[in-house]
């Protein structure tokens, strides 16, 4: 059975952590729109996905699959970027991992959304 505030909780959650991945990315100097698009959508669907999952793990288990999972196609843009591809794809899903791991902590621990 789908929990609609789980749903809702981890998706807002999701954009939150988009927009702030945006913000660290682009500490650098404006970024093209479908970049920040693209940011601010690869992280809210995470949020997303965990607050659909259907998967048994301890919550912090479970937003760190779902972080390394849903970050790896973000994660392959930075093979665009020349000199730096392996330096963006790994943090790229290092940072989903945490941001994953803070969804899923706020999601079920602080606002009790905890999968049924």
């Amino acid at each position: 059975m789908l929990n609609v505030k789980r749903l809702l909780i981890a998706t807002i959650f999701g954009v939150i952590s988009g927009v702030v991945c945006w913000i660290l990315a682009s500490s650098e100097g404006p970024t093209p729109w479908f970049f920040t698009l693209s940011t601010i959508l690869g992280r809210t669907l995470i949020g997303f996905a965990i607050g659909i999952s259907v998967f048994k793990f301890k919550w912090w288990l479970h937003g760190i699959i779902m972080g390394f999972i849903f970050s790896i196609p973000m994660a392959l843009q930075g093979f665009y970027v020349p000199g730096k591809e392996m330096y963006i794809f790994v943090g790229t899903i290092i940072m989903g991992i945490i941001y994953g791991f803070f969804i899923e902590l706020f999601t079920t621990v602080v606002f009790k959304a905890g999968a049924k």
